[in-house]
């Protein structure tokens, strides 16, 4: 576990340093949630009632924008190389770099997202179960999208072609995402239902991503 850590906090300490990653989500989300007004019109009902949608599809759009920061650094200066011949399982690799993009990316969007209801009239109660779910739920937003980012680590412009891969993948945790914030607010199901789910999604992705990832990076470097 001693090199999962270390490689965690040098991705860490990366990020941090490069900037750009959580930065340009962050924009890139504000900006989507800003035309949606332009585009519905003024009717603040109106807003109120698809801002959980709106935003939860506005932030998978902004996590896809930095998918590719993953692994493509990496491959590009050679430290994937001397990650796969390390010995540290491949598995244990991919988890950890999931896990700082999720730390980097996937909480500062969610923990900005009650700020951006704040333009499409979010209703105040639905502030904490937008937060809790986007939390719980943006695990499984950076896990599954590092497959797509291995698969097209190698390459040319497999930016796109990441965005066509994971979307499909990610249809899941947006319908049980929304819905656990419209349970929440107004009903009839129960919070807890899609909310659990939701939690068992993200699960999931954890345990099975990294496992998928290392495959697909195994492929593209051999």
């Amino acid at each position: 576990m001693s090199s999962f850590s270390a490689l965690l906090k040098r991705d860490l300490r990366l990020a941090m340093r490069q900037g750009g990653g959580a930065g340009m989500a962050i924009g890139f989300f504000l900006i989507v949630v800003s035309m949606v007004p332009l585009g519905v019109g003024p009717d603040l009902n109106l807003l109120a009632r698809v801002a959980p949608g709106l935003l939860w599809a506005a932030l998978l759009l902004a996590a896809l924008l930095t998918l590719d920061r993953i692994f493509q650094a990496d491959y590009e200066d050679g430290s994937l190389d001397a990650i796969v011949m390390g010995s540290m399982p491949l598995e244990l690799a991919a988890a950890a770099k999931s896990l700082a993009h999720w730390i980097t990316t996937g909480v500062p969007l969610a923990l900005s997202a009650p700020l951006m209801g704040i333009i499409l009239n979010l209703e105040p109660r639905a502030i904490g179960p937008l937060a809790l779910t986007m939390l719980v739920g943006t695990p499984a937003i950076s896990f599954i999208g590092a497959i797509g980012a291995a698969l097209t680590l190698v390459l040319r412009r497999g930016g796109l072609l990441t965005a066509v891969l994971v979307m499909p993948l990610y249809v899941p945790v947006l319908i049980f995402g929304v819905s656990a914030v419209k349970a929440a607010v107004s009903g009839p199901v129960p919070f807890e239902a899609p909310f659990l789910i939701l939690a068992a999604l993200s699960l999931a992705s954890v345990v099975l991503s990294p496992l998928a990832a290392a495959a697909a990076l195994r492929a593209a470097l051999h």
